[in-house]
């Protein structure tokens, strides 16, 4: 670990605070929403605009690097993220702040496509899994830290929009001047969806709701705190218990995952997020309520993430796990953008009110429980003993960074069949 550290401690540092600035403006936006009057229905669509964004850039993107290279790329793409951040306030209207998430979205895919793959050409074999470890480490620990500056001043001002500008841009020092070779940049052409249906019918559907259930939680989490009336320190500690049950139950259910029939612990861990979702429902919005609910929430559906992964995994050969990943990638990109949307809807008055938040979780959990008990029926388990390893990744992850954690897990694997085989 100490290794990856010297060799990596200044792109993780500069990746921590891209993911401060990320975390901090998607919160912020939440909470002006509620102050600038916005509804509920106005402000889903601002947050579903990001993953419109960050889908594109996920696309475009490696075009981008092949054509301008690695530098290029970040400096440009981060300048944008950064001016965006400034201007939200000077612009409070809905449109503009919906175009404003679209561009940052894009920005932050493409940025996050090009520090993934200096983090991959900054490993080797023997240290790649710790630094995936490390990296989605700083990943959640930025998103949580950013809430905390959400008290350093007035979301009705221009302060913390300020705060967040200048995190992503100190962000470019630290990766900038560490990298000394451009690393070479080529991914796998991903498989087509219907190949990738046919293989794994419960990944498919399983990262469809996914995207759906986060982009709630990150996109909408801080409208709801807003929208029910907690105050700001309430709502950055609501918000930043999601992703502290992720950080805590991410590699137990890893473990877990190792272990038993995967689909058995995709239904079980749906089942525990779906419960928490209707714990919400019923006791919300008292505030030790609603952190119980989120910490149930957020441990339970983030690792989903990397378990749907692995259970892909176990039904393909090593060759084409690199070629599935963009198509799964896809697919939660799409759920990511209809979750914010619905979600707004239910959260109307005239439809279900605040309560909504909770209520389109707890039905996109619900759906994913049932469809793994179907899928079950269909055909037999995988013997525990022939099941590949279970990644940790965030569900930021772009496709860059799941076919860095497929290369690592691949490797893992094959160390394993050679000591068994030398035992």
């Amino acid at each position: 670990m100490l290794q990856v550290l010297s060799s990596a401690w200044a792109l993780l540092f500069g990746i921590g605070l891209l993911l401060l600035g990320n975390g901090l403006q998607g919160t912020l936006l939440g909470v002006r929403g509620e102050l600038e009057g916005f509804s509920t229905f106005e402000m889903s669509f601002v947050m579903a605009a990001y993953f419109v964004g960050f889908l594109g850039g996920s696309r475009l993107a490696p075009e981008m690097i092949r054509r301008v290279g690695h530098v290029r790329v970040f400096a440009a793409l981060a300048s944008f993220i950064s001016a965006v951040m400034i201007l939200y306030p000077v612009f409070p209207d809905t449109i503009a702040w919906s175009i404003g998430r679209v561009i940052v979205g894009f920005c932050f895919s493409g940025v996050y496509v090009t520090a993934e793959s200096w983090l991959n050409n900054a490993t080797d074999n023997e240290n790649r899994g710790k630094a995936l470890s490390l990296y989605m480490i700083v990943q959640m620990l930025g998103v949580v830290s950013a809430q905390a500056l959400m008290l350093v001043g007035d979301p009705s001002g221009y302060e913390t929009f300020v705060i967040a500008s200048v995190l992503v841009s100190i962000s470019f020092g630290p990766i900038l001047l560490s990298i000394s070779p451009t690393p070479a940049f080529d991914t796998a052409k991903p498989m087509t969806l219907r190949q990738l249906i046919e293989i794994s019918p419960l990944g498919c559907v399983g990262m469809f709701l996914l995207g759906g259930i986060f982009a709630a939680q990150f996109g909408m989490g801080a409208v709801y705190g807003a929208t029910v009336g907690l105050s700001l320190p309430q709502i950055s500690i609501f918000v930043a218990t999601f992703y502290v049950g992720a950080l805590l139950v991410q590699y137990p259910l890893g473990w877990m995952s190792d272990r038993m029939d995967r689909r058995v612990l995709i239904l079980l861990a749906s089942a525990v997020a779906g419960a928490g979702a209707v714990f919400g429902i019923m006791f919300g919005p008292s505030f030790e309520s609603l952190l119980i609910a989120a910490f149930l929430i957020g441990g339970m559906t983030n690792p989903l993430y990397s378990l749907l992964i692995a259970h892909t995994n176990d039904y393909l050969d090593h060759d084409d796990m690199a070629a599935a990943s963009g198509g799964l990638i896809f697919i939660n990109g799409l759920g990511a953008i209809l979750g914010p949307v619905i979600t707004g809807a239910l959260m109307d008055d005239a439809v279900v009110g605040p309560a909504g938040f909770f209520v389109i979780i707890a039905v996109l959990t619900l759906i994913l429980a049932l469809y793994a008990i179907y899928r079950m029926t269909q055909r037999p388990a995988i013997p525990v003993e022939d099941t590949g390893i279970m990644s940790p990744m965030a569900p930021t992850a772009t496709t860059v960074a799941v076919e860095f954690v497929q290369e690592a897990t691949i490797e893992a694997e094959l160390e394993e069949m050679q000591a068994e085989q030398q035992a």
